[in-house]
């Protein structure tokens, strides 16, 4: 489902964020396949098959990352090791949620999903659908797939007005909400996984409303519980494991992993009870909160009320009951006594926010305080600041608690930012989650494994659906930006682009979300039937540099292709970008030009005053010229 990501009762929409997909509900009946595969709540007696995990990419569809200082441990244990990879790239709180790609038809149509562990259902928008927003990618076309076929219409499904084919419906605590009838194709998961393409079911929407039509993501993929989880599916097939992890990244510049299927557990991970009867939803046994190690003075029941606490990969922010709320915020606050309160970004939110921590996220920890999580078996999960706190839009240094109350619902809620930076096992199998504090940015790399390109369903191999999205940086290097330059290859429709290149600056800067002064042409060069374009980006407004986290975000949109042009202007392809660090000069370098015009104005008054001199002089020194006859003045004779 998407996740909270909104505060109160209804939880309305809070800023650019993924919202609400905890506790959504069917709408009409539930669905229930035909073929009726057996619910995957797992169990310690059914044998866990030893089979290859898929790994797939959580691009965030954009931005952040505390890049900890852990060693570089492998993971080790027995069991199958994920035979397959994928660099991944996140902006938790610029778009709230993470995307992977994926691939569903033949040849394959290409989606960037929500990964949504709080849903059931994985759906994209249909050709035909009637009410579905502007999103990533074009939407799914049936007709266009050789292996597409309708779900039919039988007793155990909720049936379309003519009674042919099995429909869905979802709706959601923020109010959004899905509909559309239910297919079959074959799904394939990337070029790096070793599982094959598989079929599956899935939504082919018709109808989407609020946050859902907005989003730039094209719809989501579900890994909840329920016999129309991808999850579900793939498990019922036999062709993986009953377990899946997660990994995102941190503050300022992430990366991650999705990883389908088991592996095996760092030694050091700490796991906790995850009862399938308990909630729908996957739950925890949070017994305790402690801050600076001393524990929050709450009753462990208050953890346990309605669906008790609740993971859910879709939900952005961590949202706990009024009376854990007012305690988690007094026990940080009160050791935060260097920093000054300030009013949050956003105007419509009484955030809890400080000014003066600095910048550098690796230690805000020398301020903030570490969170403990105790869980029902007493491990507990140690939170860094970057799993409680989010940066202030508008005040450099400054940061916020992302923690909020969870209006007067007493469900425990913890979304992404709570596992920043942490792989989270969801070992439905063994019925438990486990928890392993990492730097998820460089998580691929440890996981030993060779390069393994998945056969995917194609009969056209060079295909744009079958091309994996350009490789985004994993990180920057530590200096304020002062510039970056993307070199661009447009295939033109017109004879002539450069007409046209104003009209393109300001698409650009529109799907990158920043002012269209801050694109600027620096060279065109036409080459047979396309355009070479080098863009300058510049910081915005009067400012001579821009952070880390500004710059990782536009390089991500681009590298990702989030911008997309209209057909009059072509396709484009990302050939190069670089990075180059703000200018550091002296005062004497900046101030030169100033003071050469101003030396070279004072040069020139004082040749001009000169001129004016000599020319007065040699005036004065020449006698008027008068005719003979002229009237002369009468001059009086002096006395000799």
């Amino acid at each position: 489902m998407p996740s909270y990501s909104s505060r109160g009762a209804t939880m309305a929409s809070r800023r650019s964020s993924r919202l609400g997909s905890l506790l959504a509900f069917a709408a009409a009946a539930a669905v229930v396949l035909a073929s009726g595969a057996t619910a995957a709540a797992g169990s310690p007696d059914r044998p866990a098959p030893a089979r290859p995990p898929l790994v797939l990419p959580l691009t965030l569809s954009y931005p952040n990352a505390s890049r900890l200082a852990s060693a570089r441990r492998g993971l080790g244990g027995d069991g199958a090791i994920p035979n397959a990879r994928m660099r991944l790239h996140d902006d938790l709180l610029t778009n709230g949620y993470y995307t992977t790609r994926l691939y569903i038809g033949a040849p394959p149509q290409e989606f960037a999903l929500i990964v949504d562990s709080g849903s059931t259902v994985t759906y994209v928008p249909c050709a035909t659908c009637e009410q579905c927003g502007n999103h990533q990618d074009p939407r799914f076309q049936p007709d266009l797939s050789s292996t597409y076929s309708p779900v039919k219409c039988n007793v155990d499904c909720t049936c379309d007005s003519e009674r042919n084919q099995c429909t869905y419906e979802r709706q959601y605590a923020e109010m959004s909400s899905s509909s559309g009838v239910l297919g079959e194709d074959i799904v394939s998961f990337g070029k790096e996984s070793e599982l094959k393409p598989q079929r599956a079911v899935f939504g082919c929407e018709n109808t989407e409303t609020g946050d859902l039509f907005s989003q730039h993501a094209d719809g989501i993929m579900g890994l909840g519980r329920g016999q129309l989880s991808i999850m579900d599916q793939l498990v019922d097939k036999g062709v993986i494991s009953d377990s899946f992890s997660l990994c995102y990244g941190g503050m300022d510049v992430g990366g991650g992993t999705m990883v389908l299927g088991g592996m095996p557990a760092p030694p050091d991970m700490v796991f906790s009870h995850s009862d399938p009867v308990r909630s729908p939803y996957y739950n925890i046994e949070l017994k305790e909160i402690h801050v600076a190690g001393k524990a929050l003075r709450l009753d462990s029941r208050i953890f346990d009320s309605k669906h008790g606490t609740v993971l859910d990969s879709g939900t952005t922010y961590a949202y706990l009951p009024e009376q854990a709320f007012v305690a988690f915020q007094d026990a940080v606050t009160s050791k935060v006594h260097s920093l000054k309160k300030i009013r949050g970004p956003d105007p419509n939110y009484k955030d809890i926010c400080f000014a003066g921590a600095g910048r550098n996220v690796s230690q805000l920890s020398e301020v903030f305080p570490y969170v403990d999580m105790v869980f029902g078996n007493g491990q507990k999960l140690t939170l860094s600041p970057e799993n409680y706190l989010f940066r202030h839009s508008k005040v450099e240094g400054a940061y916020c608690l992302g923690v909020f109350q969870n209006g007067k619902d007493p469900t425990t809620l913890l979304g992404g930012i709570v596992v920043r930076n942490t792989l989270v096992t969801y070992d439905r199998h063994n019925e438990k989650i486990g928890f392993w504090k990492t730097n998820c940015s460089e998580l691929w790399e440890r996981l030993n494994i060779t390069e393994a390109p998945s056969p995917a369903p194609s009969s056209n191999s060079g295909s744009e659906g079958d091309m994996a999205p350009a490789p985004a940086p994993s990180g920057l290097p530590e200096f304020d930006v002062g510039l970056i330059t993307v070199d661009m290859a447009i295939n033109v429709t017109y004879s002539n682009l450069k007409p046209h290149l104003h009209e393109l600056a300001e698409l650009i800067a529109k799907e990158l979300e920043i002012d269209s002064r801050q694109v600027r042409v620096m060279n065109v060069t036409s080459q047979e039937n396309s355009t070479l374009i080098r863009w300058g980006i510049f910081p915005a407004g009067s400012s001579n540099s821009m952070s880390n986290a500004t710059a990782m975000g536009i390089i991500y949109r681009l590298t990702q292709h989030h911008v997309q042009l209209p057909e009059n202007l072509g396709s484009y392809q990302l050939l190069e970008w670089n990075v180059q660090p703000l200018s550091r000069r002296s005062w004497f370098q900046d101030h030169l030009v100033s003071m050469l015009g101003i030396l070279l104005a004072v040069l020139l008054t004082l040749l001009a005053f000169l001129v004016l001199l000599v020319w007065r002089n040699k005036y004065r020194g020449q006698v008027a010229y008068r005719p003979v006859d002229s009237v002369v003045p009468e001059q009086e004779l002096q006395p000799l």
